[in-house]
């Protein structure tokens, strides 16, 4: 996979996964083994990292050069800290293991597109 469409390929998805967090925060938290039931913040949490996530894909998109490695970077090292949060939480028992795995593999894999559009940007 190029850089381009590592950068549009990671896009879309923030795009998607932000948008659906925002919107729908409660129906995006259960696929990844969240329970929004039990914590009634967790939608407003889900909101502040869905805006997030739509922010980075826009500012990538939106730019080129050495502001869009800036933004791919910003990017990364949210989706970095993302992979840590999630092994964390489940290391320490607030979530179940496989939910820490899931949320950790999809962050995880969100930093390898942003690696590989890092390849030729800037």
């Amino acid at each position: 996979m190029n850089s381009e469409r590592a950068i549009r390929s990671l896009s879309v998805l923030r795009v998607l996964i932000g948008l659906t967090s925002y919107a729908i925060p409660r129906a995006a938290a259960k696929p990844f083994g969240l329970d929004p039931a039990a914590n009634p913040q967790a939608p407003y949490l889900a909101r502040l990292f869905g805006v997030r996530d739509v922010a980075l894909a826009v500012g990538t998109l939106s730019s080129n050069g050495q502001a869009r490695r800036s933004w791919l970077l910003a990017g990364l090292a949210c989706d970095l800290a993302d992979v840590v949060s999630g092994l964390a939480g489940a290391r320490a028992g607030y979530l179940p293991k496989s939910t820490g795995v899931l949320v950790s593999g999809t962050a995880a894999g969100a930093a390898a597109l942003g690696v590989v559009a890092l390849g030729s940007s800037g």
